[in-house]
């Protein structure tokens, strides 16, 4: 029987990866669908997609393999979501020429980007990160997934389920979302599903407004503050402007760049003035360095 799964094969364009680099770009709360399977093998999903990611050992090339019946739709979405921004050319822009706490993380992480993930997708993995820890959101959304999520018709492999969408979330009780460890942010959830049900066409027209338009509109969903907005408009929208603020920013403009007492919003004020209109890069690898090897990272 031929193996459900295509050849391994070199990604065209991706950077040259250690493992602990690939480990924080799928890991490090970009994203919560990726899981390391043995021998060091990443299998993660978006949107209708599933893939398995490897590094060659003796030189850090990154292959891919995806389902056979996918293969070729898979491959141009592989490289949008991995490879959606030039980050080199970005990184040259931030000012780690000035800023030497800058320049170390930037040594630090080398290859280190963003994610482009799907906008909606992003709204519901950080709609539930509040105050929980990456392997607890990746719990919830997983839960979310095999409870109200469409399996994906790949044949020859086992039945993967794909996030639901919102609409099919609205199908959903606030007490069906409360069994997938949802907690408070099942209310959250659920009220947001009814009304993007109810306005077809919102993300879209969110996800595509200016800036400052987009994360008001993201804000006046239930639950969703600046911090959570910044996120998916960081990591779904490619709004490399956005400079999210958590607990792990919070210490770093504090211990780093002497911001003791600032609020959130006056740290992402200073963030975007600071690092520029690629604010949300930096921020990228401030986050990474601060919490170091071995570090657990609460998302709230």
């Amino acid at each position: 029987m031929p193996s459900p799964w295509s050849e391994w094969s070199p990604l065209k364009g991706a950077p040259r990866f250690s493992p602990a680099i690939l480990a924080e770009l799928l890991d490090g709360g970009q994203a919560f669908r990726w899981l390391r399977e043995p021998e060091d093998i990443w299998i993660g999903q978006w949107a209708d997609h599933i893939v398995r990611l490897r590094l060659r050992p003796d030189s850090g090339i990154l292959e891919w393999a995806a389902p056979t019946s996918r293969t070729a739709q898979t491959e141009a979405e592989l490289n949008a979501y991995l490879l959606a921004h030039d980050t080199a050319s970005v990184l040259d822009t931030l000012p780690w020429r000035s800023d030497p706490h800058l320049a170390r993380c930037l040594a630090a992480f080398p290859g280190l980007t963003l994610l482009r993930q799907p906008f909606g997708e992003t709204l519901l993995g950080f709609l539930c990160s509040a105050t929980k820890q990456i392997v607890q959101i990746k719990q919830m959304v997983a839960l979310l997934a095999e409870r109200h999520g469409a399996a994906l018709p790949l044949t020859g492999t086992d039945t993967p389920r794909r996030l639901p969408t919102w609409e099919e979330l609205a199908k959903a009780s606030e007490a069906d979302l409360r069994a997938c460890l949802l907690g408070f942010r099942a209310r959250y959830i659920h009220q947001t599903a009814r009304f993007l049900a109810g306005n077809p066409g919102w993300l879209e027209t969110t996800e595509a407004a200016p800036y400052p338009e987009a994360k008001a509109r993201l804000m006046s969903l239930p639950g969703v503050g600046e911090k959570v907005a910044d996120c998916v408009l960081l990591f779904g929208a490619g709004r490399l402007e956005a400079f999210p603020v958590d607990t792990w920013i919070i210490k770093v403009m504090d211990r780093r760049y002497g911001l003791d007492g600032w609020t959130p919003a006056q740290i992402a004020h200073f963030g975007r003035t600071h690092f520029g209109p690629y604010a949300g890069l930096a921020q990228q690898y401030l986050f990474a360095y601060e919490r170091g090897p071995g570090k657990v990272s609460p998302i709230g």
